[in-house]
């Protein structure tokens, strides 16, 4: 493989990453009742507004999960399956196969969103603690629903919170999962970062 094409690979797998990210964060902002006047909040919704209103408009939501956003994350996760399947030589996959290839990627996408949100959860935690900062409270407002039915689960352990452990098992187990779901899709490696 060239240079340039391993450019364009690299390139290519960032904007459609990026743009997978933004719309699953907005759909799950919204699932979780986020605080929609967090200026990041406000940055995302003004970022993604082109092409989830008018997509609204046909695809309304069902209950809190915002399809309109869910449907984009796959629509960009597709097309950049198909085009990496394109550079690495493969021609067009079969749709069927592109849309359980989506899936996975999607469903891979939200494992990775919320991994890295914990993490950066525990960061500032230790680092700013009660802090003010939209970055933090929107990390909260994230992982917390996530997190909470394990702190439930365990006993207090004196300001000490094993829950984001519990919940980083869980997401290996998923992944483990996901791995072979797309081993049994036959989803070539590099398609899906994180796969």
């Amino acid at each position: 493989m060239t240079a340039a094409a391993e450019i364009t690979i690299m390139l290519l797998n960032t904007i459609i990453s990026l743009a997978i990210t933004a719309f699953l964060l907005r759909m799950i902002l919204q699932l979780v009742r986020a605080d929609f006047y967090n200026p990041i909040c406000q940055f995302l919704v003004k970022a993604t507004n082109p092409l989830v209103i008018p997509l609204r408009k046909i695809i309304p939501s069902m209950g809190k999960i915002d399809t309109a956003s869910l449907l984009l994350a796959l629509i960009a996760q597709a097309v950049g399956i198909a085009l990496l399947f394109q550079l690495y030589g493969g021609g067009f996959p079969n749709p069927a196969q592109l849309l359980i290839w989506s899936v996975i990627g999607v469903c891979s996408a939200i494992l990775n969103l919320y991994f890295f949100a914990i993490i950066g959860n525990i960061i500032m935690s230790w680092v700013a603690q009660g802090g003010a900062h939209p970055a933090a409270q929107l990390l909260y407002q994230i992982t917390e629903p996530v997190m909470a039915p394990f702190r439930k689960l365990l006993p207090a352990m004196g300001g000490l919170d094993l829950s984001p452990i519990f919940v980083f098992l869980c997401i290996k187990v998923l992944e483990v999962v996901l791995r072979h779901g797309a081993a049994a899709a036959a989803l070539p490696r590099g398609l899906i970062m994180g796969l």
